[in-house]
């Protein structure tokens, strides 16, 4: 399985099936753009429900998120329930909550129908503080966990060899294996008689006659009565995409020492930006995942480094063996803590829907997606329809927030175009390095792989033309403005840009003597 990095990660050792359109038919009743957990879910509920259904994939199903995620299963979300509480009130939390509870039953529903086998089981959590000012803030999480209905209690250790001033347990946490689990609803979707095209970008999207026209980069058109964007961000230039803020997590997998024991629950610290750690399986043998270092998307100086610093972190707190992955990913946070799912907004409710903005939480509200949009067709409605309506206007705070957001990204637009106009001709180049620099008047961005050979690209994102960034942990070119993503060649990776950064070509013994 491929993913949208060059790290790979523990969940990309599954082979992926194959795609399994027939290139003949061209009108389904529903399209879903997006082939991760969001865009497969929705599929098989739809075929399940009768509905003719194709999944478009740019790359490959599972390559964006769902390959790169901690897959966590939690009812106790990454943004605290006091912060939900303060935002939206008690009643708004207590659906999100009973919105994680249906869905971690449907995906329990989806592995016992469909005999999954994906490591799936369910754990506890905690959560621990190392001071004073962790403790107090862990006390208000506690309290919210409280009022939202989850059984949780004060503790005196966790799983995990720290020290701790204060910590807690709650339940009705889980763990599974994402890859395994797409692969397996993937195959229960296609003996249902849905369809996989893969390799296939969507650029464009118009509703004529009531009926929608999908049009592809390689110039397919595909007719549909419903549209679903499962791609994190809708694809061109969108009004979601000012509501929407990019990070990148990084995670490790690690074989201990054999005196060290492995957690059964999922742990988190209490931390900015916190970490988490869960067990996870590794040829039949149990093994240690930890993630953190979070960070806005192309906002770091030197991506590597967050490895370097996981990794002291966890040999600080473990005897290790070594090493076995490593890898970064994507999510998108919301303007107001809760995700969108439903609706296009803007265009009323005709039969085009949005799923994004899950924060760390994309295995639960992935999920959640696809049982909204499922009714939402079939029916005109469903639950939780107004809670995470992308129509919602949310608290004032919340503006206020994304005000600030894009004062960033013109504070990005503008401040890197100045930066690289100061740059003189060619530095020094390592292999494997990647950079913004100026030739004849004109930006290029290089990337040296380690073979010497050179790659040169326009850095001005296809998005909205900002200045994207060389992100030295997956060697790829990120934006910093919205989150798309490059390959060092250039090929898209992730939108919301719908085309390759546009190409250098030189012999690079002309352009860069000694650098071939």
């Amino acid at each position: 399985m491929q993913r949208d990095g060059k790290n790979r990660s523990i969940w990309q050792e599954v082979v992926s099936k194959a795609s399994t359109a027939n290139p003949h038919i061209k009108q389904y009743s529903v399209i879903i753009i997006g082939g991760g957990i969001t865009g497969m879910t929705t599929a098989l509920q739809l075929q399940e429900q009768k509905k003719s259904c194709v999944i478009l994939e740019a790359n490959q199903i599972g390559f964006g998120t769902t390959s790169g995620t901690s897959a966590h299963l939690n009812t106790v979300l990454d943004t605290p329930y006091s912060q939900i509480i303060k935002q939206h009130g008690i009643e708004k939390a207590k659906e999100v909550l009973e919105s994680a509870r249906e869905a971690i039953a449907h995906i329990s529903r989806n592995i016992e129908h469909y005999q999954i086998s994906c490591d799936f089981m369910t754990c506890s959590g905690y959560m621990y503080a190392e001071d004073e000012e962790q403790e107090g803030e862990l006390m208000e999480i506690k309290k919210a966990i409280h009022q939202v209905g989850i059984a949780c209690e004060e503790v005196f250790e966790t799983p995990l060899p720290v020290g701790c001033v204060y910590a807690i347990k709650f339940e009705e946490q889980g763990r599974f294996h994402p890859t395994k689990y797409l692969m397996g609803l993937q195959k229960a979707f296609v003996a249902l008689g849905g369809q996989v095209i893969e390799n296939t970008l969507v650029q464009q999207v118009q509703e004529e006659h009531h009926r929608f026209q999908v049009k592809t980069a390689d110039g397919q058109v595909f007719l549909t009565d419903a549209v679903v964007y499962a791609t994190h961000t809708p694809p061109g230039v969108q009004f979601m995409n000012l509501r929407l803020v990019p990070y990148r997590s990084y995670i490790q997998v690690w074989e201990l020492d054999e005196r060290e024991i492995y957690p059964r629950d999922l742990v988190y610290d209490m931390k900015d930006p916190f970490h988490y750690f869960r067990t996870v399986l590794y040829k039949g043998k149990s093994c240690l995942m930890v993630g953190g270092q979070d960070h806005k998307t192309a906002h770091h100086d030197n991506e590597q480094q967050n490895f370097l610093e996981l990794e002291a972190f966890v040999k600080k707190l473990f005897s290790v063996k070594r090493k076995l992955y490593q890898w970064s990913s994507q999510y998108y946070e919301s303007q107001d803590s809760l995700p969108f799912i439903g609706y296009y907004p803007g265009k009323g409710q005709r039969n085009e829907f949005i799923a994004t903005g899950f924060g760390g939480n994309g295995m639960i509200f992935g999920t959640l997606s696809g049982r909204m949009i499922t009714n939402l067709i079939q029916e005109g409605k469903c639950n939780y329809q107004e809670l995470y309506a992308p129509a919602r206007i949310g608290p004032i705070a919340a503006f206020q927030d994304v005000l600030r957001e894009q004062t960033d990204v013109v504070k990005h637009f503008v401040q890197d175009r100045c930066a690289v106009e100061r740059i003189e001709g060619f530095a020094e180049m390592s292999r494997g390095e990647g950079k913004v620099l100026k030739y004849e008047g004109e930006r290029i961005g290089l990337f040296k792989d380690e073979n010497g050979k050179v790659f040169g690209v326009n850095p001005v994102c296809r998005h909205i033309s900002c200045i994207v960034k060389w992100n030295n942990a997956e060697q790829s070119w990120d934006c910093p403005c919205h989150g798309a993503r490059y390959a060092a060649d250039g090929n898209l990776l992730n939108g919301p840009a719908v085309a390759p950064l546009k190409r250098w070509n030189f012999r690079a013994d002309e352009l860069l003597p000694g650098l071939g």
